[in-house]
């Protein structure tokens, strides 16, 4: 299971991260933006010194926060490797294509070196449309092996689905929850009650079954937890189905994917 640290201080991360690692989940999501990578990378570091256990056993991804330039991307992928402590980054995310097609290519040309270095692990991209990834791909540089985008039943993304399962891209779900605007939508419910899962745990296990890495949020112990039980129960394919025909490209936070 994965956890995001979206809108968490460095001190609120530290203890949602403490938690999740605790209760299972090794996949630790932050970005510069978040302002928060001292936090998330003092809680890994502390639990991997608690539990002896390797750095290998945490998956940790950031994020570069702007497309302004390869020297400034170098600058931010050393400063993310500082705040973090982690001595490298498992898993980095250009956050936005915004910018511009140039901007664009020169972060992606500075994030590709750093991967040769050793400071990167895997690299990818978020919030990228269609157009964006075309830029990109077959440009005598690595593919991106993920782009997360905010993906769920009220937002499917057909489009991008498509493109990145064609092109073995990942995707990851940045609100798999919808920033609960939908909970108590009847579809939702329905399910809820059927299986008798809370309504967060119907849309992590849809995320789950379209192929989705999902990123709950939550700075809440209990919900951190209840989030993990998710594994099981499995939503029958015309349940899925139903849930896909709820598209209503609902945004839950900002949508980028279609800038210049």
């Amino acid at each position: 299971m994965d956890i995001g640290t979206y809108q968490m201080g460095n001190d609120e991360a530290y203890k949602a991260v403490r938690w999740a690692l605790e209760a299972g989940y090794r996949h630790i999501d932050s970005a510069d933006w978040y302002n928060n990578e001292q936090g998330c990378g003092r809680a890994i570091r502390e639990f991997i010194n608690d539990n002896g256990l390797q750095r290998s056993d945490i998956f940790y991804t950031s994020k570069l926060k702007s497309n302004n330039g390869k020297t400034n991307a170098v600058k931010a992928i050393d400063k993310s490797l500082k705040e973090c402590g982690l001595g490298y980054i498992d898993l980095y995310l250009i956050h936005s294509p915004l910018g511009g097609p140039q901007m664009r290519r020169e972060s992606w040309e500075a994030i590709a070196e750093a991967q040769k270095e050793g400071k990167l692990k895997s690299i990818g991209i978020s919030n990228f449309g269609v157009g964006h990834m075309g830029e990109l791909l077959g440009k005598g540089l690595p593919d991106p092996a993920v782009n997360q985008v905010d993906l769920h039943p009220f937002m499917t993304r057909t489009a991008i689905v498509e493109y990145c399962t064609r092109r073995g891209i990942l995707l990851e779900a940045w609100a798999p929850l919808v920033e609960a605007m939908r909970f108590k939508h009847p579809a939702i419910t329905t399910l809820a009650k059927s299986y008798k899962k809370e309504p967060a745990q119907i849309l992590l296990r849809y995320s789950l079954q379209k192929g989705f890495i999902p990123l709950p949020k939550s700075s809440h112990k209990g919900r951190i937890i209840s989030n993990t039980r998710i594994y099981d129960f499995e939503l029958q394919k015309e349940e899925v189905e139903c849930l896909d025909s709820l598209n209503e490209a609902l945004v839950t936070d900002w949508d980028p994917t279609e800038c210049p």
